[in-house]
């Protein structure tokens, strides 16, 4: 809750009516794990006392394809479009770590986010990013720099634990 509780302080005001900050929770996932992650990271943005929505990047994979590779097709969240972007003042995005990579999914989405680069939309706004892998050493850090690159290029501040978090030191 460290890093909520900092989104929260960052967007409080002591005016009544001033809007509640949006936080956006941008997803890819194959087979269902990354979006478990983004609803649980969405309830807790919202138990923290901010609004939140889940939105997910298409696919990309042939039909045919994801089903003989057992893809979770079905899944609630609707999908995003770059343009969804400039509607929130904090954006998470999560993707699964493909090969040590981050997923073409995830890349084929923020590939397209030229026209806001361009106009600076999204400059500002904060960013956090996660991701799980199915294996120790299997590129977590890689996909997490990946995935920060396309914030920072956007000009966005990024947010996150810092190494002293005490909590970090446990594998709960």
């Amino acid at each position: 809750m460290g890093f909520l509780n900092s989104l929260k302080t960052l967007f409080s005001s002591p005016e009544k009516d001033v809007k509640m900050p949006k936080v956006l929770v941008l997803y890819y996932s194959s087979y269902g794990h990354i979006e478990t992650m983004a609803n649980a990271i969405a309830e807790g943005v919202r138990e923290a006392g901010l609004e939140a929505d889940v939105k997910r990047v298409p696919e990309l994979v042939p039909e045919d394809v994801a089903k003989s590779h057992h893809f979770k097709t079905e899944q609630s969240a609707p999908i995003a479009t770059t343009d969804d972007l400039v509607n929130y003042d904090a954006i998470i995005i999560g993707a699964p770590t493909r090969f040590g990579r981050l997923p073409a999914q995830m890349a084929n989405f923020w590939d397209q986010t030229g026209g806001l680069w361009l106009k600076g939309t999204l400059i500002g706004k904060v960013g956090a990013v996660f991701t799980s892998t199915a294996s120790q050493h299997g590129g977590q850090e890689t996909t997490l720099y990946s995935l920060m690159s396309n914030l920072l290029h956007h000009g966005m501040v990024i947010s996150g634990l810092p190494y002293s978090w005490r909590d970090r030191r446990t594998l709960d």
